[in-house]
């Protein structure tokens, strides 16, 4: 039910210590490792190569200096997949389709930007583009949508309000939303799904958000670096929720 994958098990005592540190005389039916060297050892990962192509925009870079009066490059850090040279970028929410002109790192000019580079990315066209913007391969679209079903995890000790218009981050996208329905709450001991619209501390379910702006965004299991925000409460400025999107609900 949880769509965990490579789940392993480990006992341990945290009152004595077995197979914390190192493996315990007191469990000789477990042969494992201990927690330690699991966690020291275990594949963390993620190809990110393989997964559609997204930048969200961090910065307009326009020197509008002397010598570079006509530079216009976007910055930020590839989130997944691979920018080349020559490929057809399209620009999110707006739809602005153009061709990747030049990539920069530094000094540098290099063919193609992967998952993981900070780099300035240079376009033929002059589009409006602007910080929260996302640069996509334009054959590898994501979902753009202001309705959007997500999981929710609540971080706030004040419970969660339908009434009250929060802040979502999506990368570096800062817009208003507001919870437009509770689909169900999860029973964590259980599992059960409750039709409970009361949120607090700790507790997950499932929520559909209306957002002021367009979202551009990926389902969480198919691409977690896009497929992911978090609510703000505009009033405190604090992290209030954690949001998976599971799909457009437009």
């Amino acid at each position: 039910k949880l769509e965990l994958q490579n789940v392993y098990f480990l006992p341990v005592s945290a009152l004595k210590g077995d197979n914390v540190g190192s493996v315990s005389n007191r469990t000789p039916w477990y042969q494992g490792p201990s927690l330690l060297d699991y966690l020291e050892t275990v594949e963390t990962h993620i190809d990110e190569d393989n997964k559609p192509t997204r930048m969200p925009v961090q910065w307009v870079v326009r020197p509008q200096t002397e010598d570079l009066h006509d530079y216009r490059g976007y910055a930020g850090k590839v989130l997944s997949g691979t920018f080349n040279l020559n490929d057809s970028v399209t620009v999110l929410p707006s739809g602005f389709t153009s061709v990747l002109d030049r990539i920069e790192i530094f000094d540098a000019r290099p063919e193609a930007a992967t998952a993981g580079m900070s780099v300035t990315l240079h376009l033929q066209d002059e589009i409006d583009i602007s910080r929260g913007d996302i640069l996509v391969k334009s054959n590898e679209l994501p979902i753009v949508s202001q309705l959007i079903e997500a999981d929710l995890c609540w971080m706030d000790t004040k419970p969660m309000d339908t009434s009250v218009t929060y802040l979502v981050q999506h990368n570096s996208k800062l817009t208003r939303c507001r919870i437009n329905e509770v689909v169900y709450k999860m029973q964590i001991n259980t599992l059960e799904k409750e039709q409970d619209d009361h949120f607090k501390l700790n507790d997950i379910g499932r929520v559909i958000i209306k957002t002021a702006e367009p979202l551009a965004f990926d389902l969480y299991q198919q691409n977690k670096g896009n497929g992911r925000a978090i609510i703000i409460d505009s009033r405190t400025n604090l992290t209030v929720g954690a949001l998976m999107f599971r799909a457009s609900a437009e």
